[in-house]
């Protein structure tokens, strides 16, 4: 209250004396429980007391409350620098080559010693306990950690110095990716927003596997690291409320705060650190502010009357940055000279006195009490928000100034300035060859810091992957959807719940099975499970459900085996790679199985299906209500003819649209085959519809086709007039009924195949061409589609629920006239007849394509054409549905 007057300082004084007696004989609970009472009593006077999730702009915990570092501090200091110096050699040596591949300086820099007492005191590797730590580093620091790993002997000079050239399989790669470095890196992390959201759900999805009693997991922890910048992204809040809603207490978040984003300041008129604070305070975390060095500790204390405070309060970001750009003197000037009692406060310190006092963020003591006491608490997440300096060390070449970012190279001087600021024993005359220190295996510090590793557990990062494959059921476990359906009619999604059902029943690989829905198990027919396997949670089920009498009742367990995340497609995709990864983070193979709105997975959180890819996750994706048309009367946001496309755009991503139930249970057969079995590094797309109908008995001897994408269902009559029609999903149904009138109507015998994955189809044939392009000599080798289709006689024509390119991604291998129907355009809100009608991908439109082809081969006469297109009533004239 800013505005008051105190008429009696002497009572204020004996108010905060009686404070103080019981913080010293109560302890620190007594006084906050005496707190909350005379607020709540305050309150219930009618006193209004606006609420305040801030603290004081000072270090969380105090002095007297600091944990002393052990180790050798000036040991630890001297390696802190040697891996400096390389992580900042390594970027600007690879800018000295053509090419300029970048890199980055300042973001390692500012947060060098943050990592560092982390890896000497904290970070517990695979030998430690039950398990290792995982570590969700920030991508933009990866230089440093790459220099650390090469003084620990893990990487090779040659190796830093090809750091981002990747071509030849020497170098590094420029953020950690798994894929690239299977050996090495945990997490991709560089797609900013990915790493919180996703180690938020991995420390969730910890707690899962020891209540699951899948793995032990107590003891390890999640530590990400992330930029203040950072958390701008929607996904790096957007599942805090989770954290600390389930008490991931094994979850660390460390918030680098150097003020400074990409271009300029995060919050230059503001606070990032106090509007941080606030929001994860209130989120229910435990928040850990470090941010003065212990050269403030004594101006703090001598700050009787709070100035010193009320200045660090009143000054912004902005001007904080500002400072660490310039020097000392204008420290004191802009900063103490506002006051002349805090001028006075530091007549006796010189100006490098001045600018040698530390944010938190670059003291190894701050940072170790904040650490040891995030890994001792218990019932909440931590978030320790470290105030840094982007930049620190680099001088004039980018310290605090807003081009930092974007510093990949350093002048001659520059490098003299940064050697001498760290001590680093390279000569003026060696200097220029910018070469890497190293350290013989026989010396203290190389000896220091592999004890430091030995006594946490071992390496890190290091990815390990020990996960004994499983024992697959055969295929003849799914029968109850290889048979005819017989008059009952149902959707590829309720024989996908069948197939679920069927693994999660059998008794080698039930327990390793993981649901997974974001809000939408009814939707897809899978509330048989909530009471079957349970819903995870972490408390249990502390209320009686309202549906507690009825059959299929909303069960939540510790023990659940599914995982619904509310809605929240973000939240359930972080969830399925959490699951999709156990296998290198559990040393268990899990069998996730995550089914949503086709239209809400790659549209909605494609940055994480492609960090999927990288990480190698392994796992089924399952597309419901999928296509342009088969959903009724839901309209454009909902409905998907596209997703297939964007599936194809990861490489290790296979992806099919089946028709039938057998298909799918093909499908999934087959990758559990590759995934659990072969531990192949793939994960599947699967397409499922919400449309009813009868499905048929598996004919003998398709399922190579099924897997390869394509197959022949139905052979057509003896007509002289010949067409081969291809269809997937829902839409293979257009094409048989098609086939049919073509026979009955138009004397065409059609031959229809069933395409399960086009694009399979398409790389297929990428392969082959690249093979038969670089062995000119050799055999020349036939694509799948090109076998199947080119002793075939008549016209070609594709018919899908997807947009035309889906099926045009075929044609380089298709001999002959080839058309292609497909949905392109937005969505309407209608029937499945009148929309796959709108969209001319219906049988009519079938039938009418197929005799155009052959009238434009000169098989058939064009008023022929006509004659079907009236027949039909189609409207020739109507709007193309791409501009409707």
């Amino acid at each position: 209250m800013t505005d008051f007057v105190d008429q009696d300082p002497q009572e204020t004084q004996e108010w905060l004396d009686a404070l103080e007696s019981v913080i010293e004989f109560g302890g620190e609970k007594k006084a906050h429980y005496i707190i909350e009472r005379l607020v709540e009593m305050a309150r219930r006077s009618g006193i209004n007391l606006p609420y305040s999730a801030n603290t004081a702009y000072v270090n969380s915990i105090p002095v007297h409350q600091q944990e002393r570092i052990p180790g050798d501090q000036a040991m630890e200091h001297k390696l802190r620098s040697y891996i400096r110096w390389n992580a900042m050699a390594m970027v600007v040596k690879a800018n000295m080559k053509p090419g300029s591949v970048g890199g980055h300086i300042a973001s390692f820099s500012s947060a060098a010693t943050l990592y560092d007492v982390g890896f000497n005191h904290f970070f517990k590797g695979e030998d430690y306990g039950n398990g290792a730590d995982m570590l969700f580093i920030q991508g933009h620091s990866s230089p440093g950690i790459y220099a650390r790993s090469f003084l620990e002997g893990r990487l090779t000079e040659e190796q830093l110095n090809n750091f981002r050239f990747e071509a030849d399989g020497k170098g590094l790669s420029s953020y950690p990716h798994p894929w690239l470095m299977p050996d090495y890196w945990q997490f991709p992390t560089v797609s900013m927003g990915l790493g919180p959201i996703l180690s938020i759900y991995q420390a969730r999805f910890m707690k899962y596997m020891e209540h699951r009693e899948l793995a032990k997991t107590s003891g390890r922890h999640v530590w990400a690291f992330l930029g203040d910048g950072e958390m701008d992204e929607p996904e790096s809040l957007g599942a805090i409320t989770l954290a600390g809603r389930e008490k991931l207490d094994n979850l660390i978040f460390v918030v680098n705060c150097n003020l400074q984003r990409l271009d300029g300041p995060v919050r230059g008129n503001g606070k990032i650190i106090q509007e941080l604070e606030a929001l994860f305070r209130g989120a229910g975390w435990n928040v850990i502010k470090i941010i003065w060095g212990s050269g403030w500790d004594q101006l703090l204390a001598r700050d009787k009357n709070g100035l010193l405070l009320k200045r660090m309060e009143e000054v912004v970001d902005g001007e904080y940055q500002n400072y660490k750009a310039k020097d000392g003197a204008y420290v004191r000037k802009h900063f103490f000279g506002k006051y002349p009692e805090l001028l006075e406060m530091v007549s006796d310190m010189t100006d490098e006195d001045i600018w040698n006092l530390s944010r938190g963020g670059h003291d190894p003591r701050k940072i170790y009490a904040a650490y040891k006491r995030a890994t001792e608490h218990e019932g909440q997440p931590t978030v320790i928000l470290a105030k840094t300096v982007k930049g620190y060390g680099m001088g004039q070449a980018g310290e605090g100034q807003n081009t930092t970012h974007q510093q990949k190279k350093l002048e001659l001087e520059h490098m003299k300035r940064f050697r001498d600021r760290f001590n680093i024993p390279i000569s003026d005359e060696d200097i220029e060859e910018i070469p890497y220190l190293t350290l013989d295996d026989d010396s203290e510090e190389k000896k220091y810091l592999l004890e430091r590793r030995q006594e946490l557990g071992g390496f890190l990062p290091k990815r390990t992957v020990k996960a004994p494959a499983l024992k697959i059921p055969e295929l003849s476990a799914f029968d109850a959807v290889l048979k005819s359906s017989g008059d009952r009619e149902l959707s590829t999604t309720m024989a996908f719940v069948r197939v679920l059902t069927a693994l999660i029943r059998d008794k080698n690989i039930g327990k390793n099975i993981v649901p997974i829905v974001p809000d939408e198990a009814r939707t897809f027919g899978m509330e048989g499970l909530f009471r079957s396997v349970g819903i995870y949670s972490s408390s249990g089920q502390m209320y009686e459900p309202e549906d507690s009498g009825k059959v299929m009742w909303y069960r939540e367990d510790t023990k659940g085996q599914i995982l619904e995340e509310g809605i929240n497609e973000a939240g359930a995709m972080s969830d399925w790679i959490s699951a999709a990864t156990a296998y290198a983070n559990y040393n268990v193979n899990m069998v996730p199985f995550y089914i949503y709105y086709s239209m809400f997975g790659f549209q909605r959180v494609g940055d994480l299906w492609w960090l999927a890819g990288d990480i190698q996750a392994k796992g089924f994706l399952l597309g419901g209500t999928a296509g342009r048309t088969t959903l009724n009367g839901e309209g454009l946001q909902h409905q998907d003819g596209h997703s297939l496309i964007l599936a194809n755009t990861i490489p290790n991503c296979v992806s099919y649209d089946p028709t039938y139930a057998y298909e799918m249970a093909v499908i999934i057969h087959d990758g559990l085959r590759r995934m659990y079995e072969k531990q192949e590094s793939v994960f599947y797309y699967i397409t499922a519809m919400n449309e009813n109908y009868t499905h048929p008995e598996m004919p003998k001897g398709v399922e190579e086709g099924i897997i390869k994408g394509l197959y022949q269902l139905k052979a057509g009559g003896k007509h002289k007039l010949k067409a081969q029609l291809l269809g997937s999903g829902t839409i293979l149904r257009e094409v048989e009924a098609a086939a049919e009138m073509l026979e009955n109507d138009w004397k065409v015998s059609a031959n229809v195949w069933s395409a399960t994955s086009i694009n399979e189809l398409a790389r297929d044939g990428m392969e082959v061409d690249r093979h038969n392009r670089l062995h000119p000599t050799a055999p020349k080798k036939r694509s799948y589609v090109a076998e199947c289709l080119d002793d075939q006689p008549g016209v070609v024509i594709a018919a899908t629920d997807y947009i035309r390119m889906y099926a045009e991604q075929i044609r380089p291998w298709v001999r002959g006239s080839y058309t292609v129907l497909g949905t392109d355009g937005f969505g309407r809100s209608d029937t499945r007849e009148k929309l796959r009608n709108f969209f001319e991908v219906d049988r009519y439109h079938v039938v009418v394509a197929t005799l155009s082809a052959l009238a434009e081969q000169g098989e058939i006469k064009a008023d022929v054409v006509d004659k079907a297109i009236k027949q039909y009533n189609i409207n020739a004239d109507a709007i193309n549905p791409v501009k409707a």
